[in-house]
């Protein structure tokens, strides 16, 4: 079944351990070459994404309370300015469009009183009043705090048709609407909680 020793070339094998360690030392030389040599990572990333100009935002204390409505500049930044901020996880989520696994955001089973802010810009996204137990693991809410605060644009990714819902200020995703929601609007704003901070009111 196995070869013996008897009648083996001892050059040969001598041989055969000489390429094997040229091999090895080559192979480690070239991983400490790409790694000196790769192109820096998200965290030095100087590709801006944004919509330059202005917006208008409602403003809300953290109890709920509506404020006023003004005219503020849209947040526009570098990716690396982005990821020093958010870290990898919200980064992923509200910049990159990525989800959170269900039943694992912080704020999924929060019941406080208080509104939820973008956690890249402050915005006032959502209510307490309006957040409601979808049995999807999300924070799901039946109506933003206000219409002018978010933004709803066609997503045709994952070979559907949805609706994703941004930060109007700094165009962070936030999640998806849908149409299956309870009343009085219907709609159910299924977030992550990556993309937000609960503030307590």
């Amino acid at each position: 079944m196995f070869d013996s020793d008897s009648g083996r070339d001892p050059q040969s094998s001598k041989f055969t351990r000489r390429i094997f360690g040229a091999g090895a030392v080559a192979a480690v030389a070239s991983y400490v070459v790409a790694k000196l040599v790769q192109a820096p990572g998200v965290e030095a990333s100087p590709v801006v994404h944004g919509t330059p100009g202005m917006v208008k935002i409602v403003s809300f204390k953290d109890d709920g309370t509506r404020l006023d409505t003004q005219m503020v500049p849209r947040i526009v930044k570098s990716d690396g300015e982005w990821y020093k901020q958010l870290g990898a996880n919200s980064f992923n989520i509200a910049r990159k469009a990525d989800t959170e696994m269900p039943f694992t955001g912080v704020s999924w089973q929060e019941h406080g009183h208080g509104i939820y802010r973008c956690i890249g810009c402050d915005t006032a996204l959502f209510s307490s009043t309006t957040k409601f137990d979808s049995g999807t693991g999300w924070p799901s809410f039946w109506a933003p705090l206000a219409k002018e605060n978010v933004l709803e644009k066609n997503d045709d990714s994952m070979g559907m048709r949805r609706t994703e819902v941004q930060c109007a200020r700094c165009e962070g995703h936030l999640g998806h609407v849908f149409n299956d929601g309870p009343d009085p609007t219907g709609l159910r704003y299924c977030m992550n909680s990556a993309s937000m901070k609960f503030v307590k009111g």
